[in-house]
């Protein structure tokens, strides 16, 4: 990689037209649950279908994503589309799709379940439900319609999807449950309470969010796109097994991997274009392409090892057997199982088809913007793909860092200028503070043995539901920070232990956020975590918080099947970085300061240390490490040395 000179120092960083309407390129927002939303690469192999929808758009046409696990139609209106609308303008599409988060509660309204037990006064069952869920018929109408009469009034087009199938098979064919028809067994909430075990006929679709979701489209009349058919045929034309081997993420039927998300995304685009929906911005390529376009590492610490993702499809290759050669440039490595590193690869691929996750990495050695190139050759065709990374230094005046111990109870310590939040929970209680068990395994180096306690919390109403398959967004234990008035605080550092404790059923998603969750960066995922093993958790995110601002770091727990009393462990939360005097902070350049590889040495001159993770160091240590000067009316320079 060829490195410039320019240093960093933290701070952060219709193509066919509705009739009679004439606008340039546009945006495609996406509002969907889990199989839509976009994930961590480096938490979890698990794919939404909306990470790769943009694959498929051409002439400056480009997707935003906003799908979050465990959201229902209700979720979709209160939340997503909240978040979203404030980003849409005329000539955007939107595309909706919701079923698998509103079959909670077998059909029942979530909400509607929760009032009936607050209104007969049983306040331990109505603690109990999930709120999520709607009735097909009717609340699941009612918050698709919401969102398409708004996406209509800001003069953008709304595109219902059914929800893609569960790859629930019975022999070579997708299950009535699996296509979100409920009609084998379902409940109905009545004015003396909920009756389970219900159905109806085959041909009856009451309870089928997919025939619903088409009712909708066919009232507002707006565009359809089946994905539920779409993904039935999809799933049927693998068969069972190799549909769960292939597509999935191998955590059940829901959840796609890769190839999954990207043949699903493909087939909606295709089933657009078919339409004459965005057909001439919609392309379906034959040839080699990836995603991203280009991969941008983003700004990471001094001396970090980084890595992102690269996805190669491609469709129609001619010959129809062939190899595709990887290559990179200096500085930039290549895998394709994220073990086996080099700077060139060989893929094989088969059936005119390819689909392969690369795993780029690189280390960060020196400070300043550098840059390079993937490229990928089959046959006489070429794709060259831009790399960037930037390494900072973590600036500041005083270390900052939250602890919590949580082994006695939920008390903090605090080192720097910064606010710190009280612990909060959210559909959850702490139930003890206990070792997880007597055979507690801590992880090698921590020095702790099984009689170190942990914060253990339980769900409220104490047992965990039945067919949870992602987190539950209304339940949540949460920490957080924010600086101090006349301060900016850099986050650097994220960490903590947990574990689940009575079965290795527990699960969880860890995230963190600077906008109220508007957004989130997962660091975190835990599928059924062996019980009484605590797993170490960090991350070295890079973030800037102004004065106003809060870094929230959310657990989000849940259960694999119905149990009680099973525990969420966590202790030895940190929350770390430095703080600086935001007066200190020029805004002409957004508290970026360039710096240059030479200096003079004034009497008035502040000098600092940081060693090459990018951490202040309180005093000059021993080895390479490196120095930044400022003039008390001059440039900031940074240079690195070597002491003896």
């Amino acid at each position: 990689m060829t490195n410039q000179i320019q240093l960093f120092i933290t701070s952060l960083a219709m193509a066919a037209m509705p009739i009679g309407e004439s606008y340039g390129a546009g945006k495609v927002h996406t509002l969907g649950d889990s199989t839509m939303a976009t994930y961590d690469e480096s938490a979890t192999v698990t794919r939404g279908w909306g990470m790769y929808f943009g694959n498929f758009l051409t002439n400056g046409w480009t997707s935003i994503n906003y799908a979050k696990g465990g959201r229902d139609a209700r979720g979709g209106y209160n939340e997503l589309w909240q978040t979203a609308k404030g980003n849409v303008e005329a000539g955007d599409y939107v595309i909706i799709t919701f079923g698998h988060n509103d079959e909670k509660n077998g059909g029942m309204d979530g909400v509607a379940l929760y009032n009936y037990y607050v209104g007969i006064g049983d306040t331990e069952k109505a603690a109990a439900v999930d709120q999520r869920g709607t009735v097909p018929s009717t609340t699941y109408k009612e918050y698709l319609s919401k969102i398409v009469d708004e996406v209509i009034e800001l003069g953008a087009t709304p595109i219902i999807c059914s929800p893609v199938c569960r790859a629930y098979f019975s022999g070579s064919t997708i299950k009535r449950n699996g296509q979100h028809d409920l009609g084998d067994n379902f409940s109905i909430l009545t004015e003396s309470g909920p009756t389970t075990g219900n159905s109806v006929a085959s041909d009856d679709q009451t309870m089928d969010y997919a025939y619903h979701s088409e009712q909708v489209a066919n009232e507002k009349g707006v565009a359809f796109i089946d994905l539920t058919t779409a993904t039935k045929e999809l799933y049927e034309s693998y068969g069972s097994t190799k549909c769960l081997e292939l597509l999935f993420d191998g955590e059940g039927s829901t959840h796609y991997n890769t190839t999954g998300a990207l043949l699903v995304a493909r087939e909606c685009a295709r089933l657009m274009k078919a339409q004459n929906i965005l057909a001439d911005n919609i392309d379906l390529p034959t040839k080699i392409s990836a995603s991203p376009s280009k991969v941008d590492f983003g700004e990471a610490y001094l001396g970090q090892t980084i890595s992102k993702e690269l996805t190669l499809s491609g469709f129609g290759l001619s010959p129809e057997s062939g190899t595709v050669s990887v290559a990179a440039t200096d500085g930039i490595l290549l895998s394709t199982n994220k073990t086996d590193f080099s700077q060139e690869l060989e893929i094989s691929y088969n059936a005119s088809t390819l689909i392969q996750t690369i795993y780029t990495q690189t280390t960060l050695t020196e400070t300043g913007t550098t840059a390079g190139t993937i490229t990928i050759t089959q046959g006489d065709k070429k794709l060259e793909i831009p790399v960037s990374a930037t390494a900072i230094v973590l600036e500041g005046d005083n270390e900052v860092q939250a602890y919590w111990r949580l082994e006695s109870d939920d008390s903090y310590t605090l080192t720097g200028p910064a606010t710190v939040g009280a612990e909060e929970w959210n559909g959850m209680y702490v139930q003890r503070y206990a070792n997880p068990n007597a055979a507690t395994v801590w992880p090698d180096g921590t020095g702790f043995d099984a009689t170190r306690k942990m914060q253990r919390n339980l769900i409220i109403g104490d047992t965990w539901p039945a067919d949870e398959i992602d987190d539950n967004p209304e339940r949540y234990i949460q920490f957080s920070i924010k600086p101090n008035t006349g301060n900016i605080l850099k986050i650097n550092n994220i960490s903590l232990y947990i574990c689940g404790a009575g079965g290795n059923g527990m699960c969880a998603h860890i995230y963190y956020s600077t906008d109220g969750f508007e957004t989130r960066t997962t660091i975190f995922e835990g599928k059924k975590m062996v019980a009484n093993n605590p797993v170490f958790v960090e991350a070295t995110p890079v973030v800037s918080l102004s004065e106003g601002e809060e870094l929230q770091l959310r657990i989000y727990p849940w259960y694999n099947g119905t149990a009680n009393s099973k525990t969420l462990c966590i202790s030895d939360v940190t929350i770390s970085g430095m703080a600086l005097d935001a007066s200190a902070v020029s805004d002409d350049n957004d508290g970026i300061v360039t710096g240059i590889n030479s200096h003079t040495s004034p009497s008035d001159e502040k000098v600092t240390y940081y060693n090459l993770a990018g951490q202040r160091t309180n005093q000059q240590q021993k080895g390479v490490c490196l120095i930044k000067r400022t003039l008390s009316n001059g440039p900031t320079t940074i240079e690195k040395t070597i002491v003896q």
